[in-house]
């Protein structure tokens, strides 16, 4: 379907703009490009899209803060793609709720690449969630087991407390809970969440765990995440994915 190809590219160099999205028009995607943080929040309101490529430097609003935006209130996927290399900016890019952090110049052809994969990726996972199976979800009831709901990206406890999660949590969730009581090794962890094995993307991870960890406020107990050191993760608890 077209809507799972949609993008929108936020950029203020209006060439640069422009040749990117012609050449990912040609690539296949359906592209909007808008050239500032303002085009963008209506562009948004109007249409549905399942990744934003975001500049940091946008003339009304930086692409941090844009990037918290689509984290707090979407499921889209987000590239920052800009001419600031520094590692500052890498680290607030991801904390911000980048999923990829590319740097330009860069060839159009490996940007195309990268987002082929992210949205392979997306679409194999969204071909389960569109089947027409009813789901009865848990509000308010308990159970003896942990729920990972694919349809409601949302995690919810033995004692029927519910937290919503970001596509990174759900994805990093999904990939300890086809293994319950396993480890996991963080390199296979760091290839699900498209974060480099370096020092930045085992720091990204890190932070991602901490950040569920956190959600107990919402649940009323911890997420039984557990940390195997020099090795992974593990969810050491039942779960069961639905």
């Amino acid at each position: 379907m077209t809507e799972h190809k949609q993008i929108i590219v936020v950029e203020d160099d209006r060439d640069f703009r422009e040749s990117m999205v012609e050449y990912l028009l040609l690539a296949g995607y359906d592209v909007t490009g808008v050239g500032s943080a303002l085009e963008f929040y209506q562009a948004i309101a109007r249409d549905r899209f399942l990744l934003a490529i975001l500049d940091i430097g946008l003339p009304d609003q930086d692409g941090f803060v844009l990037a918290e935006y689509i984290r707090k209130n979407s499921e889209m996927r987000i590239v920052m793609l800009t001419a600031q290399s520094s590692l500052d900016s890498k680290i607030n890019a991801y904390r911000s709720g980048a999923d990829t952090y590319l740097v330009k110049p860069i060839d159009f052809a490996e940007l195309a690449a990268s987002l082929d994969s992210m949205i392979g990726r997306l679409n194999s996972k969204s071909a389960d969630d569109e089947q027409p199976t009813p789901i009865a979800p848990l509000h308010g009831g308990k159970t003896e087991h942990w729920r990972l709901m694919r349809s409601e990206h949302s995690l919810f406890a033995p004692n029927g407390n519910m937290t919503a999660l970001t596509s990174k949590e759900f994805d990093l969730l999904e990939q300890l809970a086809a293994s319950p009581k396993t480890v996991v090794e963080r390199r296979t962890l760091l290839q699900t969440l498209v974060y480099d094995d370096d020092d930045l993307g085992n720091r990204a991870l890190d932070a991602l765990i901490h950040r569920l960890r956190r959600k107990k406020e919402d649940l009323g107990l911890m997420i039984p995440v557990k940390t195997v050191h020099g090795s992974g993760y593990s969810f050491s608890e039942l779960i069961v994915i639905e």
